[in-house]
């Protein structure tokens, strides 16, 4: 009886050693917050298990205020090979902060550094037999006196396009889909999405909020949805974990 219960015990342990595991390494608009029942702020992949079944694990590592320079220098993406296995997958999305012309720490030159460090992230995963999947950055809430949504990134969006098809990566378009979303709500109501508040209007903040950048808990519930619509449309196995 108890060698009947050990090997069931061993088929369980096995069972669990082998639950694949989605990675997240982004920035802030991607990032598990802090407080979450004082702040209203919410990353999009912090949203990203209302989605999923219990048969994958989602260890979100993307962190505020992170490039694809600073989340490599500060180990970050190290500690992720340290576990990452065959079968796990890694959701990549940066760029944000990579545009930090100011702070070396954090700067890359979209046509070479941030371009080299995507490659670098997507060869190393598979060469862990997990599955990358680029996503860009999605868009600020950025209208002009016309109302027309304006890009803030640059060629950064760009070079994440070209690195999924010269590597055959899985991409989701983030920022093309991202701004379908905003447009949809328009010029003022699009701050349903993000972090506008009056002094006082929530507890967390003291002073008049007005960040378009960032989401609230509707604005990244949203984004996550788009994620996750768009990855049933791939023919990868992380499918059939999905929920929606």
């Amino acid at each position: 009886m108890k060698s009947i219960t050990l090997f069931l015990l061993l088929i369980s342990l096995n069972c669990l050693a082998q639950k694949p595991t989605i990675y997240g390494i982004g920035d802030s608009t991607m990032a598990n917050k802090t407080k979450p029942e004082e702040n209203p702020e919410r990353g999009w992949g912090q949203m990203l298990p209302l989605f999923f079944n219990d048969n994958i694990t989602i260890d979100n590592r993307a962190v505020n205020g992170r490039s694809t320079r600073s989340f490599i220098t500060e180990k970050r993406w190290d500690d992720i090979l340290k576990t990452l296995k065959k079968g796990d997958y890694v959701f990549i999305q940066f760029g944000h902060n990579d545009q930090k012309e100011k702070d070396s720490t954090r700067y890359t030159n979209p046509h070479t550094a941030y371009r080299h460090n995507l490659i670098r992230f997507v060869e190393e995963t598979r060469a862990k037999g997990a599955t990358p999947i680029l996503f860009s950055s999605i868009v600020r809430r950025n209208f002009n006196e016309n109302g027309v949504l304006i890009s803030t990134h640059g060629d950064y969006t760009m070079e994440a396009r070209l690195v999924a098809q010269e590597y055959n990566v899985p991409f989701i378009d983030m920022e093309y889909y991202t701004e379908l979303l905003e447009q949809s709500y328009g010029p003022e109501k699009s701050k349903q999405l993000h972090l506008h508040y009056k002094a006082g209007e929530i507890p967390f903040y003291k002073e008049d909020k007005a960040d378009d950048t960032h989401l609230c808990v509707k604005g990244a519930t949203e984004v996550a949805k788009i994620a996750v619509q768009e990855l049933k449309k791939t023919k990868l196995d992380i499918v059939k974990y999905i929920k929606l």
